[in-house]
């Protein structure tokens, strides 16, 4: 289920199969001028990095946003055709990929108001389901979310911690879970490790940032 996903850093992940995708690109090596379809959850400089935008889109490729980032998106050079605008609770049929938002926000935090309209995607690729929570606490909406593959925040400060997020995945019950958002800003290597440990025993947890 994971054999074409990769976690580049922090929540920059990249799937390589027949089309190119990514979600929250940062920290990008390379000008590799590949994306296919851009995801970005929120605003926050390390999720949607205009640095690392332009070193992956290339003419026609397509952008997925919020509400608030709109004209920054069309600033970018993005044609205005391909600059989608999602909301939480939706679904959604971009060229053949279907996908739903979540709502992600803070419960006790003030770094991602609900208000925002920010969003986790579930991304439906050959019959498989990834929901990627973007930056989240333990909401009524993500503790309903019926997954294959779960990405989640666990570094803590404005997420959840790791506890937090094993709280959620052994409600949820994926069958693989990939711990994201540690490393680089917040949270640490050893913080993937104790969440593993919390983990189910019948979902797989797979630590892809090294």
């Amino acid at each position: 289920m994971l054999e074409n996903f990769k976690v580049i850093c922090h929540s920059c992940i990249k799937y390589e199969g027949e089309k190119i995708i990514y979600i929250d690109p940062f920290k990008i090596k390379e000008e590799y001028k590949d994306a296919y379809i851009i995801f970005i959850t929120h605003s926050h400089y390390d999720h949607f990095s205009v640095e690392d935008i332009n070193k992956i889109k290339k003419e026609n490729t397509i952008i997925i946003i919020t509400k608030d980032l709109e004209e920054k998106a069309i600033n970018l050079g993005f044609k205005k055709e391909n600059v989608i605008i999602v909301e939480p609770n939706k679904e959604y049929e971009i060229e053949d990929i279907k996908i739903k938002t979540v709502p992600a926000y803070n419960i006790n935090k003030k770094f991602h108001p609900k208000e925002n309209n920010w969003v986790g995607y579930i991304i439906y690729i050959n019959g498989i389901s990834y929901y990627i929570s973007g930056d989240t606490d333990i909401t009524e909406e993500n503790k309903n979310v019926k997954c294959d593959v779960a990405f989640v925040p666990i570094g803590g400060t404005f997420t959840m911690d790791f506890k937090e997020a094993a709280s959620l995945i052994n409600e949820i019950k994926p069958k693989i879970v990939v711990p994201i958002h540690y490393g680089e800003i917040v949270g640490t290597k050893q913080d993937a490790v104790e969440f593993e440990k919390l983990i189910d025993k019948n979902t797989e947890c797979r630590i892809l940032i090294k």
